[in-house]
């Protein structure tokens, strides 16, 4: 197959487009230039999105032997990624912007040019495995490394999407893969892996927030507890995510002296109401804006049936029914700061089934929902 090799400048993609040129694949590598200014949007090890990482991602090419070509995506990452990130922030939603790059950018936007320039795959350097089911269809699984494991951020990709995808890292620990990076001369092999927000340099969302949304910022407001009762206050919602225990500054202790944790959040009056961590516990959520993997299900219900709610969270055992866009999900093992606006990744095994945007969370064992 001829397959575009996405190559961010790192050892896990710079192995998988080796391990596809190994396979017998025409490969192409290619670097997604996501800002017009990378320096405003990666520093160190943060992110995934410097000219440090082009270098690196053409000096991989050159040592593997392929085509290089830096594609110019920053326009639609911008419009895709970062401004639906600055929206959900200001609504006083938590979202995945990695979650939303694999949706727009890497698996839609990239794909579609690459289909379009005859090419059949993309191939990446994710960490999650593919399979063909007894139905025919491509089934997205998760990774042998447990410690690595992928699958959850890619829960977005469609049977259309999955059908054009490769994903040779899937069946490898990381360390063997860094090892066979060294083998292969690859000056990436000792690398940092990338992390948090690739578009905000220094880490400080808050400050980031502040500064892009400018003028349309939430406004400063009050903290307050269940009751109501004023403890303190803030400069604005965007600061703050749900189960949140850091950086609250409140003046009054609770009355058990425990620590508390960010349990709602109100843009429109400005108000963060704080609590317990007991009060952090959920177990039903509602979602919007199902993607499903494959056919899609009505309801799941059984013993393999579980939900992840974080990129590194744990599995919830759960049981779930789907009415159109709409996803109800009952979690029988309760979780624990659940923000609106993260994604529900549902799973059958070690298969992923599809993933939801989570509208509200439930608290039916103990108060209202959230």
């Amino acid at each position: 197959m001829r397959v575009l090799a996405a190559m961010s400048g790192g050892v896990d993609s710079a192995v998988a487009a080796a391990r596809a040129v190994e396979a017998g694949h025409d490969v192409t590598g290619i670097h997604l230039a996501l800002s017009r200014n990378p320096k405003s949007y990666r520093s160190g090890a943060r992110g995934c999105c410097t000219i440090e990482d082009s270098n690196d991602a053409r000096r991989a090419a050159d040592v593997i032997g392929i085509p290089f070509y830096v594609w110019d995506m920053s326009e639609e990452f911008h419009e895709g990624v970062v401004e639906d990130f600055l929206s959900e922030y200001a609504a006083g939603r938590t979202p995945n912007p990695c979650l939303r790059c694999n949706e727009k950018i890497k698996f839609a936007a990239v794909l579609e040019r690459g289909l379009a320039l005859g090419f059949d795959a993309v191939v990446t350097g994710h960490y999650a495995t593919l399979r063909t089911g007894a139905d025919g269809l491509v089934e997205l699984h998760r990774a042998v490394d447990a410690a690595k494991d992928q699958s959850y951020v890619l829960g977005v990709l469609t049977q259309e999407q999955l059908a054009h995808s490769l994903f040779p890292l899937g069946d490898t620990p990381k360390p063997e893969i860094r090892a066979e990076a060294a083998r292969r001369g690859l000056l990436v092999a000792d690398k940092p892996d990338s992390h948090d927000i690739c578009f905000i340099a220094d880490g400080d969302t808050g400050g980031w927030l502040t500064e892009k949304l400018g003028a349309s910022a939430p406004a400063a407001g009050a903290i307050v507890d269940a009751d109501g009762e004023v403890l303190g206050s803030h400069e604005g919602t965007h600061h703050f995510t749900i189960g949140q225990r850091k950086g609250l500054r409140l003046g009054v202790p609770a009355a058990d002296g425990k620590p508390r944790f960010v349990l709602d959040i109100s843009p429109v009056t400005g108000t963060v109401t704080v609590g317990s961590r007991e009060d952090l516990r959920i177990d039903g959520l509602s979602c919007i804006k199902p993607r499903w993997c494959g056919a899609v299900p009505t309801t799941l219900d059984g013993p393999e049936v579980t939900v992840q709610l974080r990129a590194h969270g744990a599995e919830h055992r759960a049981s779930v029914r789907v009415a159109g866009e709409s996803v109800e999900i009952d979690l029988l093992d309760a979780a624990s700061g659940i923000a609106p606006g993260q994604a529900a990744v549902i799973y059958d095994g070690s298969r992923v089934v599809g993933s939801a945007t989570i509208a509200s969370t439930r608290r039916t064992a103990v108060g209202e929902g959230a």
